[in-house]
Order: C-alpha cells, then sequence, then structure tokens
C-alpha cells in the first residue's frame, strides 16, 4: 500500500506528463520519425506513449522511439509465431489503466479535461497500445518459456556475493482469517428498498435522471463521480445476479428491478451494448448495520475465539465451517496474497504477505500477535466494501533477512532465470537489430544514445 503523500505525488508527476503530452499530440503535425522492419513509428506514437504518465530517464524523443522499436520487433515475431491477444485480455487491461488514470484525476470529467478528449476517446487510443504492450509481454514470455536454471546454478551465482549484496527479505507473515457478517435487520432492507423503488419512480416520471441520482446517492464510490456509469463489462465480470438483471435490459429508458449482489442493492439502467459487452449505470445502496448486531456478530466470534485457544476444535476447522468469507473459507482460513508478474502478466498466488501487503485493520492486530495466536474479535471493511467482524491467527512470521539458498531458494531462482532471460532477449534484440530494415529520421537521432546502438547503421 503506498502512503498517502506519495500517492498524490505520483498522480501529480503522472497528470502533468499526461497534460503535457495531450497538448502536444493536439498541437504537432503528424511526421514517420522511424521505421522498423514494415511498421512506421510516427510522431504521434512517442507522444501517446509519453501520455501513458510513465517516468522516463533520460531524453524522451530519444528513449519512447527506442522502446516503440523493441517493441515493433517483438510484435512482428508475434505475428510470424501466431501469438495473438484475446479482447478480453486487452479490455481488461484498458478498464485497468483507465480506472488508474480516474482515481489520480478524482473524476472522469477531470481525466477527460487533462486529455482534451472524452472518456470513450482515451479508450479508443489506449486500446491499441494495450494491445500491442500485452502482444509483447506475451511474446517475451514465449521466447524465454524454455529457460530453466538449476540449484547449482542458483548456488554459484550467489556463492562469492557478500551478504550486503544479497536481496533483503522483507519481513513477511502468513495470517488465518474467520469472518462473520452481522446480521441485517429486515427494516433496514426494506428501507433501503423503497429508496430505491422511489429513485425508480422519479426517474421514469421524468422528474430527474438516473445520473444526478447516482452522482447523489450511490454508494458505489468510483461509478458514482460518472453518473453511476460503469465502463463496458462482459457478463463474466460482474457479479452473477447483477449480470443476470443487466443482461436481461433491452430499452435504454428503463430502469431495472431491484437486484441484490455480495455488495449491496441496485438498480441498473443499460447505456449501450458494444458485442458481448454492455455499458451501464448503476445506483448501489447498502443496508446499515445496527450497533447491537455488530456487537453480537463480535461476542459470538469472541466465543469462537476461545473454544479455539482450549482445544474444542481447531482454527482451521472453525475457518471451514463458520466463515462467511468465501474465498478464505475454502482455504481453511488461510488468506491468499495475488500479485501480478509485470513482466509476464500473469498473477501469483501465494499464503505469504509483507506486511504493507495486508489490509490495515489486519496488519495492527498482527504486528503485535505471536506465532499460533488468536486475536479478539475486531471489525474491518471486505474487499465489497461491506463491514464484517473477524478473528484471526498468526500461522507465520518470516522475519526480515538477507536471502540464503537454503529458505529463500524460490526468489532467488527467479532472480537468476530472469536475470537469464534478459541476456537471452538482449541477445536476440541485437540480432533482430542486424536483419531488419531500420531508418530513422535523421532530427531524431541528434544526440541520442541509446542502449541499442544498432539502430543507427554505420555507412561503408
Amino acid at each position: 500500500m503506498r502512503l498517502l503523500k506519495s500517492f498524490y505525488t505520483i498522480a501529480l508527476v503522472s497528470l502533468a506528463a499526461v497534460d503535457v503530452a495531450a497538448q502536444s499530440a493536439t498541437n504537432v503535425v503528424d511526421e514517420v520519425i522511424w521505421v522498423v522492419g514494415d511498421e512506421a513509428i510516427l510522431r504521434s506514437d512517442v507522444e501517446k506513449a509519453r501520455a501513458m504518465g510513465d517516468r522516463i530517464q533520460g531524453n524522451p524523443y530519444c528513449v519512447i522511439p527506442e522502446r516503440l522499436a523493441i517493441q515493433k520487433l517483438f510484435i512482428h515475431q508475434a505475428q510470424i509465431d501466431s501469438v495473438e491477444v484475446t479482447d478480453d485480455q486487452v479490455s481488461q487491461l484498458v478498464d485497468e489503466q483507465l480506472n488508474e488514470w480516474i482515481q489520480m484525476a478524482t473524476s472522469k470529467e477531470k481525466l477527460e479535461e487533462y486529455r482534451g478528449m472524452s472518456l470513450s476517446q482515451i479508450r479508443e487510443e489506449l486500446t491499441d497500445q494495450m494491445r500491442d504492450m500485452q502482444l509483447t509481454r506475451m511474446m517475451r514470455k514465449k521466447l524465454t518459456d524454455d529457460i530453466k536454471v538449476t540449484p547449482a546454478e542458483v548456488r554459484y551465482y550467489f556463492r562469492d556475493m557478500p551478504d550486503d549484496s544479497l536481496p533483503l527479505i522483507p519481513t513477511q507473515v502468513e495470517v488465518e482469517m474467520l469472518a462473520n457478517h452481522p446480521r441485517m435487520q429486515q427494516a433496514e432492507i426494506d428501507r433501503v428498498k423503497a429508496e430505491l423503488r422511489d429513485y425508480t419512480e422519479r426517474i421514469t416520471s421524468g422528474q430527474t435522471t438516473f445520473s444526478a441520482l447516482a452522482k447523489l446517492f450511490s454508494e458505489d464510490p468510483v461509478s458514482a463521480r460518472q453518473g453511476g456509469e460503469m465502463d463496458y463489462m462482459g457478463r463474466m465480470d460482474l457479479d452473477p445476479a447483477f449480470a443476470a438483471v443487466a443482461w436481461s435490459l433491452n430499452d435504454p429508458k428503463k430502469v431495472s428491478k431491484i437486484v441484490e449482489s455480495q455488495y449491496g442493492y441496485h438498480i441498473i439502467q443499460l447505456v449501450d451494448k458494444r458485442g458481448d459487452k454492455l455499458k451501464l449505470r448503476h445506483i448501489l445502496r447498502r443496508p446499515r448495520v445496527e450497533d447491537a448486531d455488530v456487537t453480537a456478530a463480535l461476542a459470538r466470534l469472541d466465543s469462537i475465539a476461545e473454544d479455539i485457544r482450549t482445544g474444542v476444535f481447531t482454527f482451521e476447522d472453525a475457518a471451514t465451517n463458520l466463515s462467511d468469507d468465501k474465498d478464505t473459507r475454502a482455504n481453511r482460513g488461510l488468506m491468499t496474497n495475488v500479485t501480478r508478474d509485470e513482466a509476464t502478466g500473469e498473477y501469483i498466488r501465494t499464503s505469504r504477505f509483507r506486511m504493507s501487503e495486508l489490509p490495515t485493520e489486519v496488519a495492527r492486530k498482527v504486528e503485535t500477535m505471536e506465532i499460533g495466536e488468536v486475536s479478539k474479535a475486531f471489525t474491518m471493511v471486505d474487499k465489497n466494501g461491506k463491514e464484517q467482524c473477524v478473528i484471526i491467527k498468526l500461522k507465520n512470521r518470516i522475519m526480515a533477512h538477507p536471502a540464503t539458498v537454503t529458505e529463500d531458494y524460490q526468489i532467488l531462482s527467479n532472480i537468476v532465470r530472469e536475470r537469464r532471460c534478459e541476456e537471452f532477449l538482449d541477445k536476440w534484440i541485437r540480432e533482430k537489430q542486424r536483419t531488419t530494415y531500420v531508418r530513422i529520421n535523421p532530427q531524431w537521432v541528434g544526440d541520442c544514445e541509446f542502449q541499442y546502438p544498432g539502430w543507427v547503421k554505420k555507412e561503408n
């Protein structure tokens, strides 16, 4: 998790880059600056890449064209090898990038203002860029899939390395969780449904618009800022109950019936259909939990915790049979840390968390717990935004330490393999340079010091 100050610093830097690059892209006459094989790199391509907000070390008009040229080499090889990217993969990447930008800008409108384009235009521009990025990533993975390292290679690589040069493995923990959702009063559910019915009547009678009510009352903080509007999504991207109702809508003027999902209660309006994806608006309302019901849930969990401590049953058995959290329940209470490998785009699952990767409320408890200890019950907000009561058990703590082959073999093995892959790809790029036609507009060479000097062919 990033510190708040750091987040806003990064956000300001990134959005400043977006703003400058967007203005540059709209004020320049386009031109071909590089040709790689039969693919042209345009000045507008460079400006669009700058608009991605990445920090560039060095002159961006040297670094970005070379980066795009390398990408062209991989994409050309992907075409030869019939490597393909699905529309769903691209759509997911575009959604992730757009959501990150919207959060940085604080609203869709602010992002559109920075970029000087509508959200649909930004999405269209991003789609080609993300397709090329994913295709490059997949081709790199295909080229290096067969690279393996042996335990002997790992030991040899780190054998003579001083301790202070070894990778530092931060403190990691394994945590088990048992969660209960406090009982919801029927009167509170009825109140929320009555509110949603009132919204529907006001919309259908023309008193107000769906967007206006969503901005005022929806409890989905991301879509509420956009008048309840969500990005194009496939059926599998949505809660099943929500999707079933959404896919029954055909008239954009109609408002759906009330639907209950894992997030709360919704009304939905169709905005547009594009192939197998829908653009929707929704208003989310969550019933409030009474303090007395939270207190009762906490007391129930404290009783379960005491039975665990006295050996009536194990934490793992209790989590499997009594927890309301389906993810940890299926894993006998063990929390799972899901991270994304930036190099391959693949998701990696592990039971180990750095302290900064844990939910804040869990991290606070774990900080002072001993291995095997079961906590007192406390409240936290789950991934769906609902309040839940939980107890946790600290299963294991691995203190920060310089990596060793015996204890951290997999981490060290990954480091060695990554170096081997980079060496292989470096050699592959240099070979491709020699066999690929490259022409650079002289004005775009200047005093550039390229990572791969072979782009500029020496005259005989």
